[in-house]
C-alpha cells in the first residue's frame, strides 16, 4: 500500500484507517523530524538550566510543586507509565490501538512537545513491524488527556507488558526484539508527552465516525428495499422537497433513494394506493438528514483534533516558551462523539419502525403476518422485530450524554472533566447495534418482496441487493434459527458487499 507520511498537519480519516486497519505503512517527513529535534533541544537546554518547569523538572497533577532533581528525571518517566497504566476491562481492538498510535505520533510530529526523534521513530517502527500495543478500553476521565490507556500504549516501547504480535498476545520485550526494534528509555518530558493528550477517545471516535459514513448509505438502501416491498410513494423524495428545505442532507439522501429505486416497478406514486406513507417512509429524507448532517459535522471536528496538538506543557522554540494549559482536555470532542452517537441511534429508531411495519399484518398493505408462510406453526421474523426493537432500546440508554457529567481527580487539580472516551465508546457500540438494525431490516425486505411477489419488478440497484442477500440466505418458508441469516447480511454491511452491489449499478451514492 502507498506510505502515508506523517507531518502533523495533514492527516486525513482515510490516510487513518489505510494505516489501522489496513496496515499502511508510515514515515515521518523530514520537516517533521527538523521541527521534533528543535523542540527537544529546547527542552534539554531548560533541564540544564534548571528551570521549573511543570512535568519536565517537577512532578505530575497535583505533585507539580515537587522539584525533581536532574538525576531522577528517567525514573520520573519510567514511574509516570507504570503508576498511570490502571486501564481495566476488555483490550480495545487491534485497529484502534494502531489508530491511537497514529495519532500520538501524528500529534508528536508538529514538533511542540519536547520529544527525542529516537521515541517518535520507535512508535513508526512499532506500526511498520506489526507491534500492537494492549488497551484496556477502560480508565480514562478524558481530560489530562487519555492518561490510563496511553500509558498502556507506551509500555510496549519500555519493553514492559505485553502486546499483540504476529496475531499473538506476546511478552513485549521479546516480541520488540523479535520485531528488530531496540526498546528505550524515557528521560525529561517524554512520558507526559506520550500520554498527556486524546488519542485514545479520537481513535475509537475518528474509526466509529468513518464506519458511520458507510452506515449513511446502507440505511438509505435498507429504506429503498422496504420501499420496494411496501409499495411506498417516490413523491416525497422529489428533490424540490429538498429544494426549499436546503439542509445538505436533504439533497444527498433524496437523491440517494431516487437512483437506487430508478426503474422499480414496486414503488407507487401519490394517490396510486395510498394518497400518503406512514412518517417511517415518508420522513426517510427529513430523518436521514438530520443523522447525515450530524455525522458530517463530527467529522469536521475529527480532522481538526486528528492534526492537533494535545498534550501538556506545549513547546514553541520560536521564543523558548513553555506553557502549561489544557489541550489534553477532551471537552471539544466529547461532545460531538455524544453527538455521533446520537446520529447513530436514529438510524436503528426509523429502521426498527420501517422494520414493524412489514410484520405488523395492521400496517402491511398486505402482507402475511410476521412474514410467516403459514403463521402459528411458525413465527416467522417475529422476533427478528423483538431483537431490533431490544437493540432500539439499548442504544436509547447509551445515548445518554457522557460529557454532562464530571467527576473531579487528582486532589480536586483536576476539577472537570470530559468523559468524552467514555463517549466514544458508546458511540461505537451504537454504530455495532445500529448495523444489526439494518442488517435485520434488510434481511425482512428481502422476504417481504418475496412474499409480495416483487422481486422481478425491482430496481437494477435493488435487484442486486435483493440478490446478493439470497445467494447467502434464501427465502424463510419454515422457521430456522434466525440469527445465522442476520449475521450473515451484518457481514455483507460490514465488508461493504451491499454498499458495492448497488454502487456497482448505480454509481457512488453520498453519505
Amino acid at each position: 500500500m502507498e506510505e502515508i507520511i506523517l507531518n502533523g498537519s495533514d492527516l486525513s480519516l482515510e490516510d487513518l484507517i489505510a494505516v489501522a486497519r489496513f496496515n499502511a505503512p508510515v514515515e515521518l517527513s523530514k520537516e517533521a523530524e527538523e521541527k521534533i529535534n528543535s523542540s527537544r533541544a529546547l527542552v534539554d537546554k531548560f533541564v540544564e538550566e534548571k528551570r521549573v518547569i511543570y512535568g519536565i523538572t517537577t512532578g505530575f497533577g497535583k505533585f507539580s510543586e515537587v522539584h525533581i532533581p536532574e538525576d531522577e528525571t528517567k525514573l520520573l518517566q519510567k514511574n509516570l507509565i507504570m503508576s498511570h497504566s490502571c486501564g481495566v476491562g476488555k483490550p480495545l481492538s487491534i485497529e484502534i490501538a494502531r489508530a491511537a498510535l497514529v495519532l500520538r505520533t501524528n500529534a508528536l510530529a508538529k514538533g511542540f512537545s519536547g520529544i527525542r526523534l529516537v521515541t517518535v521513530k520507535t512508535m513508526i517502527e512499532m506500526l511498520n513491524k506489526g507491534i500492537t500495543p494492549i488497551i484496556p478500553e477502560k480508565g480514562s476521565l478524558g481530560a489530562s488527556g487519555d492518561l490510563a490507556p496511553l500509558s498502556h500504549m507506551v509500555q510496549p516501547m519500555l519493553g514492559l507488558g505485553e502486546c499483540y504480535y504476529k496475531g499473538e498476545v506476546r511478552n513485549s520485550a521479546e516480541a520488540m526484539k523479535e520485531a528488530g526494534i531496540d526498546t528505550i528509555e524515557l528521560t525529561s518530558k517524554e512520558g507526559l508527552a506520550l500520554i498527556n493528550g486524546t488519542q485514545i477517545m479520537t481513535a475509537v471516535g475518528a474509526i466509529t465516525t468513518y464506519d458511520a459514513l458507510e452506515l449513511l448509505k446502507i440505511a438509505d438502501i435498507a429504506a429503498s428495499m422496504t420501499m420496494e416491498a411496501l409499495g411506498g410513494i417516490i413523491d416525497a423524495y422529489d428533490e424540490r422537497i429538498a429544494k426549499v428545505r436546503p439542509h445538505e442532507g436533504m439533497f444527498k439522501t433524496t437523491e440517494n433513494v431516487r437512483r437506487i429505486l430508478d426503474g422499480s416497478k414496486n414503488i407507487t406514486r401519490q394517490g396510486e394506493l395510498r394518497v400518503q406513507d406512514a412518517y417511517s417512509l415518508r420522513c426517510v429524507p427529513q430523518v436521514h438528514t438530520g443523522c447525515k448532517d450530524c455525522i458530517d459535522f463530527v467529522k469536521t471536528k475529527v480532522d481538526i483534533e486528528m492534526n492537533s496538538v494535545t498534550d501538556n506543557p506545549i513547546i514553541f522554540p520560536e521564543d523558548e516558551a513553555s506553557i502549561s494549559a489544557g489541550n489534553f482536555h477532551g471537552e471539544p470532542m466529547a461532545l460531538p462523539f455524544d453527538f455521533l452517537g446520537i446520529g447513530l441511534s436514529e438510524l436503528a429508531n426509523i429502521s426498527e419502525r420501517r422494520l414493524e411495519k412489514m410484520v405488523n399484518p395492521a400496517l402491511s398493505h398486505g402482507l402475511p403476518a410476521f412474514l410467516a408462510e403459514k403463521g402459528g406453526v411458525n413465527s416467522g421474523f417475529m422476533i427478528v422485530q423483538y431483537a431490533a426493537a431490544a437493540l432500539v432500546s439499548e442504544n436509547k440508554v447509551l445515548a445518554h450524554p457522557a460529557s454532562v457529567d464530571s467527576i473531579p481527580s487528582s486532589a480536586n487539580q483536576e476539577d472537570h472533566v470530559s468523559m468524552g472516551t467514555i463517549a466514544a465508546r458508546k458511540a461505537r457500540e451504537i454504530y455495532y447495534n445500529s448495523r444489526k438494525v439494518l442488517a435485520m431490516e434488510l434481511l425482512t425486505a428481502a422476504q417481504a418482496i418475496d412474499l409480495r411477489g416483487g422481486a422481478d419488478k425491482l430496481s437494477k440497484a435493488t435487484k442486486a441487493v435483493y440478490d446478493l442477500i439470497r445467494q447467502k440466505s434464501p427465502r424463510v418458508e419454515v422457521d430456522r434459527i434466525m440469527n445465522i441469516d442476520i449475521e450473515i447480511v451484518d457481514e455483507l454491511l460490514a465488508d461493504r458487499s451491499i454498499v458495492k452491489a448497488v454502487e456497482s449499478e448505480i454509481g457512488e451514492l453520498k453519505a
